[in-house]
């Protein structure tokens, strides 16, 4: 047998299995369901050292590679990050069921009883890279919605996922719950991708999690709908109505908390009255901390003037439009609000954005007026997140606009079906 016809049928076989696990999966009873969750939270705390040992050896491999400190660090575990991965499965097993739950009613004057309810969507195909907590965080959402996952992990990662997925295999065995509603693709051919892409009899859902290039060849092969987002151009806007302080801390903290995730910000804009006034200390602060600034030529003169500033770089039309995933940030100075959102919209990518201003009339017009999944007034973008919107974990971003918007939790995950009650009714 060749390669590829292995890993077809490795694929194919994996495909129906969870398909026949999905079914199982939708009658587990909650009860049982959080159980089974709180098993493999205790299991994580156990194995919390040798966790991060084989964490170590992705870790070293992807430094011998050369990849960037930012990535090292999305790749990166230790004790402390699995404990907020143990904790994350904890607070999904206590969040509302959301299979089952009745959505909507409707008795017809015929007397036909109908009703709108929660149910699975069945099996859902999870393509992620670098972030090893994404194994556990898919597989306890999945889980707690009755679906079965079927995981593709990067290649930076796979010593990790592999071990994390063995954990989540003994506890569904020890629980009677069938292994394949956690499953995972154990071969880093790109093949293996391409082949499940291609399952659409198998696999009713998509949710790639990465780079930009990553998604959109996932959204182009795949025969199945792709719930996404295809990068995270965040903007932070320092309107003329800002406090100067509140500025500087919301912007550090959206961008150097962890410059290397999707809800950081890439840009800053700032209202031209506050060109000499507030931009020069977040700035500075951001300066500080290693952020290289490249600056529209109104910034740049500004920044200048005041002094104290190196390696400032003017810059490009290109430069607004970068995920730079790094400790680069781009600034454009606008004369007004309206300029402020229109800027947004346009170089953007509808995820995270966020104005800084103590004018309520002038927020709530920003809020209106981005058209982004989330938007801030005073507060930073990076808590776009499902963990930080009280999900206890998600499964993605979609800055789609159907079915899921934003950080997708346990309703996310669901779709619907109407049952209908009735008690010998004919259509005339």
């Amino acid at each position: 047998m060749s390669e590829e016809s292995s890993i077809d049928k490795l694929v194919t076989d994996l495909a129906k299995a969870a398909l026949d696990a999905s079914r199982v999966m939708g009658g587990v009873p909650t009860p049982r369901k959080n159980v089974t969750l709180l098993k493999l939270a205790e299991l994580l705390e156990k194995k919390s050292e040798d966790i991060v040992i084989a964490n170590q050896q992705d870790v070293e491999a992807a430094r011998m590679a050369g990849l960037s400190k930012a990535m090292v660090d999305r790749l990166m575990l230790d004790e402390k990050r699995v404990a907020k991965m143990a904790k994350g499965v904890r607070e999904v097993a206590e969040l509302p069921d959301p299979v089952g739950e009745q959505i909507e009613k409707n008795v017809r004057p015929n007397g036909l009883d109908i009703r709108k309810v929660r149910v699975p969507i069945g099996v859902i195909g999870i393509i992620y890279e670098s972030r090893p907590n994404v194994t556990i965080d898919c597989a306890s959402l999945c889980f707690k919605s009755g679906n079965a996952c079927i995981l593709r992990g990067g290649r930076e990662a796979y010593n990790t996922n592999l071990f994390l997925v063995k954990l989540i295999h003994e506890v569904l065995e020890a629980e009677g719950l069938p292994r394949a509603a956690v499953s995972f693709i154990e071969t880093t051919e790109r093949y293996a991708l391409h082949r499940l892409l291609k399952l659409d009899q198998y696999v009713h859902c998509i949710i790639p999690r990465g780079g930009e290039g990553l998604i959109r060849m996932v959204t182009e092969e795949a025969h199945m709908p792709v719930i996404k987002h295809y990068k995270g151009v965040c903007n932070a806007y320092i309107d003329k109505a800002a406090d100067c302080d509140m500025a500087v801390k919301i912007v550090m903290n959206a961008k150097t908390q962890r410059p290397g995730v999707c809800n950081a910000i890439e840009n800053l804009v700032v209202h031209k009255d506050v060109v000499d006034s507030i931009l020069p200390y977040v700035a500075k602060a951001l300066a500080g901390a290693g952020v290289e600034l490249r600056c529209d030529p109104t910034s740049l003169m500004a920044l200048e003037m005041f002094g104290g500033f190196k390696g400032l770089k003017e810059a490009t039309e290109e430069d607004y439009y970068e995920e730079y995933l790094d400790l680069i940030l781009s600034i454009r100075v606008v004369n007004d609000l309206e300029s402020a959102i229109d800027f947004i919209n346009r170089y953007g990518s509808a995820h995270s954005d966020c104005i800084i201003t103590s004018d309520e009339a002038a927020a709530k017009k920003f809020l209106a007026g981005v058209d982004s999944a989330t938007v801030y007034w005073n507060a930073s973008t990076r808590f776009t997140d499902g963990y930080e919107f009280g999900m206890g974990a998600e499964i993605g971003i979609s800055t789609d606009r159907l079915h899921a918007r934003g950080p997708m939790g346990l309703k996310e995950l669901t779709t619907y079906k109407y049952q209908i009650y009735g008690s010998g009714q004919l259509r005339g």
